[in-house]
């Protein structure tokens, strides 16, 4: 079957446009990102929610329904959402958030584009030279079935800063405690990447208290990490995730930006800093980093 792409250069000057939010369920950092998308979306807009409950099979049968009503765009908000809609929703336009590493699950059909989760890894790289500069060795832990493009990625933009990554690979949760205590004699800081496998409720306690017991400062990537402890974290903010799909789904809608293309980086990225955690491993933190963070702890 040959489809027509016309549809994807959008105008709602005559008309009302619908879109209809699917959300894969009804958590708060969800109900954050739909905020600040429901607040930047402006417009001539009739807008229509969807929850799929965490269910993907009924998040397959209620995309089937948004596309049979035919709406102007769909966002789909968290993994099971954007995956239903994928899978279901071929010839509307559809734009995801709150989806970490959307290419991993085929999130690039041509009819999705939307705003990613994640930190530039340059970024979080800079921001631990700039507080760590004397740090010559890098320790993580990771499941090579999650992130192992990632870890090839670090490792290929801390090699020309005579910087080395030791990462110590692991299978399943149970092996974060010998695989952290024999990775820990050897490194400076220890930076957390977004891998389920590794990081839990009780693995990060475990990650956090450990490293701290061994002054290896932790680097991640939720504020809440470093409310726990962690030393420094850079994170996105939901709602200004869900405001940027709101600048997206508006550019679609008036024809100023047309698919298929490449997902959004995050604008705003947030810094967090346990000067707490500082002070008991004997670090000094830039002033001006300090001044400029977003959560202090």
């Amino acid at each position: 079957m040959v489809l027509c792409w016309c549809w994807l250069t959008l105008s709602t000057t005559a008309f009302a446009a619908e879109v209809v939010i699917l959300k894969s369920s009804d958590i708060a950092a969800y109900d954050q990102a739909i905020a600040g998308f429901k607040s930047s979306l402006g417009g001539s807009v009739t807008l229509s929610e969807y929850d799929l409950e965490g269910d993907l099979e009924k998040g397959r049968k209620l995309a089937r329904k948004i596309r049979a009503s035919d709406p102007a765009l769909v966002l789909a908000i968290g993994l099971k959402a954007a995956k239903a809609a994928q899978l279901e929703i071929v010839d509307i336009p559809v734009v995801y958030a709150m989806v970490l590493d959307p290419a991993k699950y085929g999130l690039t059909t041509r009819n999705m584009t939307g705003v990613l989760l994640e930190v530039p890894l340059e970024r979080q790289l800079a921001l631990i030279r700039s507080v760590l500069p004397n740090v010559k060795r890098i320790g993580t832990l990771y499941d090579p079935s999650k992130t192992a493009g990632t870890i090839d990625e670090v490792r290929r933009l801390v090699k020309p800063n005579g910087t080395d990554l030791l990462s110590s690979q692991i299978g399943s949760e149970r092996e974060v405690p010998s695989a952290l205590r024999n990775l820990l004699p050897s490194v400076g800081a220890l930076w957390l990447m977004p891998d389920s496998t590794v990081l839990s409720e009780e693995s990060l306690r475990f990650i956090l208290n450990t490293s701290l017991e061994e002054h290896v400062p932790v680097i991640g990537f939720s504020k809440e990490f470093a409310r726990s402890g962690a030393l420094l974290c850079l994170s996105v903010n939901y709602t200004e995730i869900g405001r940027q799909a709101g600048q997206l789904t508006r550019k679609l809608l008036d024809g100023q930006l047309t698919l298929p293309m490449k997902p959004w980086h995050p604008d705003r990225i947030e810094t967090s800093l346990n000067l707490k955690t500082a002070r008991f491993l004997g670090i000094d933190i830039p002033r001006d980093l300090e001044q400029k963070a977003d959560e202090l702890y």
